[in-house]
């Protein structure tokens, strides 16, 4: 696999980058040698932030963990990562989905599938055209962590949500 190891407010030492790579190392067993591992960490005050973001053809593999301590954030990460793959191989490894990015030990191994993606309520609404602050007043006002909507800037269907950081994020398709 491939690292990009990126600091934000935060120097990456080569013991970082080693354990980084002693860590996720340990998923160079379902990765091909070519694929690419995106691995940003930042510190705000006491938190130890890594995010790791594994594109693969089709979908994107992350998980980001915060920690008081930098190296149980990478542990921590490794381990979501691998229960991911675990869990949801075979809908990663759909028919011509990911199958370029993964080794052919994974795909042929069987893991166990205890939980079916289950949608389970579904909700019809009208969209309105609307400016994104205007989305965020709503869906405060609704109580809820994200608002669809249409963008009355740009006629498209987005999504704002509520972050961690209490700011908010918006999401615009890509044209």
């Amino acid at each position: 696999m491939r690292y990009n190891i990126v600091g934000r407010n935060i120097d990456v030492t080569e013991g970082l980058r080693s354990a980084i790579h002693e860590k996720l190392g340990k998923l160079e067993k379902y990765f091909t040698p070519e694929t690419e591992v995106h691995v940003t960490l930042s510190v705000e005050k006491e938190r130890q932030k890594i995010e790791v973001t594994i594109p693969v053809k089709g979908s994107i593999i992350r998980s980001e963990q915060v920690s008081n301590d930098m190296y149980v954030s990478v542990d921590l990460v490794e381990e979501i990562i691998e229960r991911q793959l675990k869990k949801y191989k075979n809908k990663i490894i759909d028919k011509k989905h990911g199958d370029l990015n993964f080794r052919q030990e994974f795909i042929d191994k069987e893991y166990e599938d205890n939980e079916e993606v289950k949608i389970i309520r579904t909700k019809k609404f009208g969209i309105k055209p609307m400016y994104p602050e205007d989305a965020c007043v709503q869906m405060e006002l609704l109580g809820h962590n994200f608002f669809v909507f249409r963008n009355a800037e740009n006629d498209e269907v987005c999504v704002v949500y509520k972050r961690k950081s209490n700011t908010y994020g918006l999401i615009e398709p890509e044209c």
